[in-house]
């Protein structure tokens, strides 16, 4: 008798494989037959899971974003303020090989998603969720005193996801210059500098 087939389950190896091919080989390299390849499964396998690569590439990106979410609205479970958003901030820079990954896939996607509509979606989905998380923090941090600004908090979320954005790409291209610990202490300069003001 044939083993019963778990579609849930085929889906999420394709997806997984899709991922590790991105990471290992880029995403150019993320063609059907090598991710059916990576997989264990013949190419056709895939057409029967996702109607083309497009869906493949949106598939493991959103799958990706909602590890991330899962995890940051874990970091800041019990925390608010200040602790809260240094906490989501640093669980999105590439400090550990596991975040590095995170971000190295990240990457790989932003220039694929100019020149796609679908993907685009996705990314400003992501972007949007991560922004109100970071926006969420700095206003409690600034009703509870851990910050003082006259900034529009907008302004200051902006600059803080784009330091964080900034030191993800130059962690990843430059390593040796721009390692864990530099980046780690170049986005509490930022976040000194909001604490400054309160304590003045």
């Amino acid at each position: 008798m044939p083993r019963r087939v778990d579609h849930e389950e085929r889906r999420a190896e394709l997806v997984d494989a899709t991922r590790r091919v991105i990471l290992r080989d880029g995403i150019e390299a993320a063609t059907t037959r090598r991710i059916a390849r990576e997989a264990g499964f013949s190419s056709g396998v895939l057409t029967h899971y996702f109607a083309d690569k497009e869906e493949i590439m949106q598939s493991a990106l959103r799958v990706s974003h909602r590890r991330r979410a899962a995890r940051l609205r874990s970091k800041v479970a019990g925390r608010s303020g200040l602790a809260a958003l240094r906490a989501l901030l640093l669980d999105t820079l590439p400090l550990d090989d596991r975040r590095a990954r995170e971000n190295g896939l990240e990457v790989c996607f932003w220039s694929r998603s100019l020149t796609s509509p679908a993907l685009r979606r996705a990314q400003r989905e992501e972007a949007a969720e991560r922004r109100r998380l970071v926006r969420a923090q700095l206003a409690a941090a600034l009703e509870n005193g851990d910050i003082a600004t006259d900034e529009n908090l907008d302004d200051v979320t902006e600059r803080l996801l784009a330091l964080v954005d900034g030191l993800s790409v130059h962690g990843l291209l430059y390593p040796d210059r721009v390692d864990a610990a530099r980046i780690e202490r170049l986005l509490d300069a930022e976040l000194d500098r909001l604490r400054r003001d309160a304590v003045a």
